[in-house]
């Protein structure tokens, strides 16, 4: 079972809080059968309620897929989790809070600009708001596409190789 999240309205469609819905409705065709997409029409921040009415016990939470974006990820980078902590991720800590568990699969897609050595240049306080809720600037494009096509192959390590093989291929690149 898969969820990308993001906010549901048109204006959010491109900004970079709904990167994850937009990627699993952009993968959507190409995923395996058997995979369930789950469809939130909810803001991000209640993501928990959906996704806990769809998953059954502690136990099918386990095989979750959620994709999501992430200030600590540089753009252009995906890393998958198991098991760790929301990070400040509201979106996330309402799933946390709904499933009572963290142990599900996390495919956290980077939003963060980064200087040419690669060093994150993460936005701080007040600035969060607009920037993720910002759109992304047609010079970060190449970047989105990159990281669309390493969340698809992400995905489909998960579904077909498992998740520490996934983890390991995804998250040393």
């Amino acid at each position: 079972m898969i969820a990308g999240l993001g906010n549901p309205d048109k204006e959010y469609i491109g900004t970079r809080h709904n990167i994850g819905r937009d990627f699993v409705e952009h993968l959507r065709g190409a995923l395996p059968k058997k995979v369930k997409v789950l469809d939130l029409n909810v803001y991000m921040n209640n993501s928990g309620g959906p996704i806990n009415k769809a998953v059954s016990s502690k136990k099918a939470a386990e095989k979750l897929i959620v994709v999501h974006d992430e200030l600590d990820v540089p753009l252009g980078r995906v890393k998958v989790s198991f098991g760790s902590s929301a990070g400040g991720h509201n979106g996330v800590k309402s799933i946390e809070k709904a499933l009572k568990t963290r142990n599900y699969v996390r495919v956290r897609v980077g939003i963060s600009p980064s200087t040419p050595s690669g060093k994150l240049k993460r936005p701080e306080g007040e600035k969060i708001v607009d920037f993720v809720l910002g759109k992304f600037k047609p010079a970060e494009q190449e970047k989105v596409k990159k990281a669309r096509k390493t969340a698809g192959e992400a995905l489909e390590l998960i579904v077909t190789k498992g998740l520490s093989q996934a983890m390991t291929e995804i998250n040393s690149r």
